[in-house]
């Protein structure tokens, strides 16, 4: 029987194929008291798990195919640092010995304990790393139990091509199904920022994730059309249903190669308008997708990934590697790196409660500012790295002078110990304020007097006006780019830095959306930044356009408050040339 689910696409083009159904360990397992006289025994069966799982590890990142995303790697050894941390490798172990009880029961305790945790951060991509735990601990499970920790898809002829349909898709799940041919990965669970949606985008593999029930819903070996730029899956569909698909899918792989002939194509409108596109990147390694989808610089850098799921603190020359590393590979390009965007998510045992509503607690600069140590560490790594490539530094949520003034300061701090220390840094790095606070979009003259561009992070922005959290399914409908209310800020700001002549970019969800960047074109932006799986097809959408006539589109959108109106000029916007 055909039937249609919805959910995210996070990476476009359609995809036809086979299903195959992913299973995992589930996180529900039973409790038994343990005999004191086995206890130990307990201990090393849960011991002889974790080596069992480190080993499948390790080899994986042996057999990762060559020309494999640089996130294949990355994230392996990501999992191997979670396994290895002694929340999960030893403090079980210790319930086990003071509770009596079986090793899968302790592992579940501790793991419990670790997501309650994780569920009190408002970051999405760090509340994401929520599920590599969960990840780590199904592969446990699977060894406790003496399942094998992988299970090779069916053998497929040269015409028919491989959907994987899973809960979720750990990377090691993503390696091992590396070996074989498919089309896609649909998940229930995810979100744009989950592992199966990096690593769908870079293989630009259509994929959809927050399915919810496609892995009770589909059957073993079922057709599955997948059309990840709507978010739309089709199972079982019907001879007409199938014709068409196989004819969008002909036409958007058509549209693919002609879109790479464009890669050292300048971004200049039909009118002479020259346009930045950028790339945002999360991985050192992500520099090689950057440059081989044509774009002109880094307009993001999230460095937070490099404080994640580890026991310690990155010290000052392993950041400043991980930056030069960046700078040199962009070879002049320029490279803008967000200082940590961390929230209330790294507490200490005598640390005050999580606040009720991180989201507007102590996140990103603010909790730079309160432990300045640590901050002035990033700092000097960034300096130091400034003398290798043309470096910005970019900070988050600003919302008022006085946070203005006081990073300043911050920054002048370091500068004078590097020049205490003798070390080279470039004297004129340029600062930058994420605008993304309500507050700062209204008060913004302050920050074009004080800093040297600016970015606008529309995913929280359009969070904070519309007071809605994104990454919660019952209000994420109402997450609308073009509220009359969104649109007026954004209008606003591109309008007052432009004037002010201070350079002004746009690095959220929005600036890879294709069907807005003429409208933000009519806006007045001339700097983009996106995952580089989209620059492409912005690109063609600018090579298309002509500037001048788009601002008409732009301010009869102004002044529309209906969401049918906004969405018929919207239309004609992107006919009209």
């Amino acid at each position: 029987m055909s039937f249609t689910l919805h959910g995210i696409g996070v990476s476009g083009g359609i995809a036809i194929g086979r299903a195959h159904l992913v299973s995992h360990a589930t996180l529900e397992v039973s409790h038994y008291l343990v005999p004191p006289y086995q206890v130990p025994e307990e201990s090393a069966r849960f011991d002889a798990a974790v080596r069992q799982v480190r080993a499948e590890f390790t080899e994986l990142r042996t057999e990762i195919p060559a020309g494999s995303p640089a996130e294949f790697s990355a994230f392996v050894n990501l999992h191997l640092m979670i396994l290895d941390d002694a929340t999960l490798s030893v403090e079980p172990r210790r319930i086990i010995e003071t509770e009596q009880c079986n090793a899968e029961w302790a592992l579940k305790v501790q793991t419990d304990a670790l997501l309650a945790q994780f569920d009190a951060i408002e970051d999405t991509y760090l509340r994401e790393r929520r599920n590599d735990v969960i990840q780590v601990v199904e592969r446990v499970l699977r060894a406790l139990s003496g399942q094998p920790g992988y299970t090779p898809p069916p053998a497929t002829d040269s015409e028919q091509e491989l959907i994987l349909v899973a809960h979720d898709l750990s990377p090691a799940d993503v390696v091992q199904f590396k070996r074989h041919q498919f089309a896609s990965f649909i998940t229930d669970a995810g979100g744009t920022t989950s592992h199966t949606a990096v690593v769908a985008r870079s293989l630009n593999i259509p994929s959809i994730v927050a399915l919810h029930r496609a892995r009770d819903l589909i059957r073993e070996n079922e057709l599955v059309i997948v059309d990840g730029t709507n978010g739309v899956l089709i199972a079982d569909p019907d001879e007409r249903v199938l014709a068409e698909y196989q004819r969008r899918k002909r036409e958007f792989e058509s549209g693919r190669r002609k879109l790479l002939e464009l890669r050292d194509t300048r971004a200049v409108t039909r009118d002479g308008v020259t346009v930045e596109l950028h790339a945002n990147i999360e991985l050192p390694d992500d520099v090689e997708q950057v440059l081989a989808n044509g774009a002109t610089g880094i307009g993001l850098f999230r460095s937070e990934f490099l404080f994640l799921n580890r026991s310690d603190l990155p010290d000052e020359d392993e950041q400043f590697e991980a930056y030069r590393k960046v700078a040199l590979a962009m070879n002049g390009l320029p490279v803008t790196i967000r200082t940590y965007d961390l929230g209330a998510d790294k507490q200490t045992d005598d640390a005050q409660p999580t606040a009720l509503n991180p989201a507007l607690g102590l996140r990103a600069i603010r909790l730079c500012l309160t432990e300045p140590h640590r901050f002035l560490i990033q700092l000097r790594a960034l300096l130091r790295a400034s003398h290798y490539g043309k470096i910005s530094i970019l900070i988050p949520m600003l919302a008022s002078s006085s946070e203005i003034d006081q990073t300043l300061h911050l920054i002048a701090r370091a500068k004078e110990g590097l020049d205490d220390d003798g070390i080279a840094y470039d004297r004129g790095v340029r600062i930058g304020s994420m605008i993304e606070v309500p507050a700062a979009a209204l008060a913004l003259d302050v920050f074009l007097r004080k800093l040297d561009f600016i970015s606008i992070g529309t995913n929280d922005l359009i969070q904070y006006t519309l007071a809605i959290d994104r990454t919660d399914d019952a209000v994420a409908y109402l997450y609308d780019p073009l509220h009359p209310a969104i649109l007026g800020l954004l209008s606003s700001v591109i309008k007052r830095a432009n004037k002010a002549g201070v350079p002004v970019a746009l690095c959220g969800e929005m600036a890879g959306d294709a069907s807005l960047t003429r409208l933000l074109l009519a806006l007045g932006l001339r700097n983009f930044s996106m995952h580089s799986a989209h620059v492409l097809d912005v690109k063609e959408r600018i090579l298309g356009a002509d500037a001048s006539a788009l601002k008409p589109f732009a301010s009869k959108m102004l002044r529309a408050s209906a969401p049918d109106r906004l969405h018929t000029l919207l239309r004609k916007l992107n006919e009209v040339c």
